[in-house]
């Protein structure tokens, strides 16, 4: 399990200090009931990595850049690209490490530049991403000036991969990813982060509306909620539930229109709401690279007919809606 004594440190020392009753105990009971088979080879990529020093850290571009190539001889260069190929699949990014460009499945910098314009400013603010894969929106809301970065993720080959990068980027920044659930975040009764970030993650959730509950009750006084998700077109009273599956995932149960979205957040007593973007998913921001593999979004889609997935549903089209808890 990764070191935490730092995040520790900064809770005790934040308002934050309410997560420290419960939160050691959560990540004792992850590490002993949450295995994967390829655990063993992808810890072993991690303590295979080669001793580099960047001489250059950059987390505000398109791709999060740590080192150039020439901070890394042949030898330390080809052990480095061997444990990064350990991690693959690569879902969220792009990444470059050392001169090696992760072209992950996602252009994720995509989305973050959708989304930022609309953010009010993350200078010297606490924030929580949750789902947030392998952390590399956390380097960019890093970026924009937050005080700390706080990312949850249940996958453990997203913590790896996070894992990796941290331990190229340093401790020094104060950006840590937890493998936990939004279920097991604490009520922090208005005392919680200054931002939230869900992205991707609603639909996911057989009760959509208790997961915006677990955001609001992680929310300071005033916080503001960012909600990305997949919608469907109609009015409020609209929700599209797969039959069994959407875009050949089957871990999807409700996808509201955009105006049922906002019913949820008034009726669960945000304020505030405003839409910021809707947006078409194209196969050019999601496809199947050399560092994902597999299938990604030309398959999960009509091949006659680019506007339906396989299954005959709307294409996937993304909302992001910004939102405020009361003061």
């Amino acid at each position: 399990m990764m070191d935490y004594a730092d995040l520790y440190a900064f809770l005790q020392s934040s308002r934050l200090a309410g997560w420290l009753t419960t939160l050691p105990a959560q990540l004792e009971q992850f590490a002993q009931e949450n295995s994967h088979g390829k655990q063993p080879e992808w810890q072993a990529a991690i303590d295979s990595l080669p001793a580099l020093q960047p001489s250059v850290m950059d987390f505000g571009g398109s791709a999060v850049r740590i080192g150039v190539s020439h901070d890394a001889d042949s030898a330390a260069h080809a052990a480095l690209m061997a444990a990064l190929q350990a991690l693959i699949p690569w879902r969220k990014g792009p990444f470059e490490l050392f001169g090696i460009t992760v072209d992950t499945e996602w252009r994720s910098d995509w989305k973050w530049e959708r989304v930022a314009p609309h953010l009010t400013p993350l200078q010297d603010r606490v924030v929580l991403d949750v789902g947030c894969g392998s952390g590399y929106h956390l380097w960019r809301m890093y970026a924009a000036g937050a005080q700390a970065v706080v990312g949850i993720d249940p996958t453990v080959l997203f913590l790896k991969q996070f894992e990796l990068i941290k331990h190229y980027a340093g401790a020094t920044h104060p950006v840590w990813m937890l493998p936990l659930k939004s279920e097991d975040l604490p009520d922090l009764r208005q005392k919680g982060f200054d931002t939230a970030f869900s992205m991707g993650v609603l639909y996911h959730r057989r009760d959509p509306l208790g997961h915006l509950q677990e955001l609001r009750r992680a929310l300071c006084a005033g916080g503001e909620l960012v909600l990305e998700t997949l919608v469907v077109a109609g009015d409020e009273q609209t929700a599209l539930m797969p039959h069994d599956r959407y875009a050949k995932m089957r871990n999807v149960w409700f996808i509201p229109s955009v105006a049922m979205l906002q019913l949820w957040l008034k009726r669960l007593g945000f304020l505030n709401i405003r839409v910021v973007d809707i947006t078409q998913t194209s196969v050019e921001e999601q496809r199947c690279t050399a560092w994902s593999k597999g299938e990604s979004l030309v398959d999960f889609l009509d091949p006659t007919d680019h506007s339906r997935t396989v299954e005959g549903y709307p294409a996937p089209l993304r909302a992001t809606l910004i939102a405020n808890t009361p003061k």
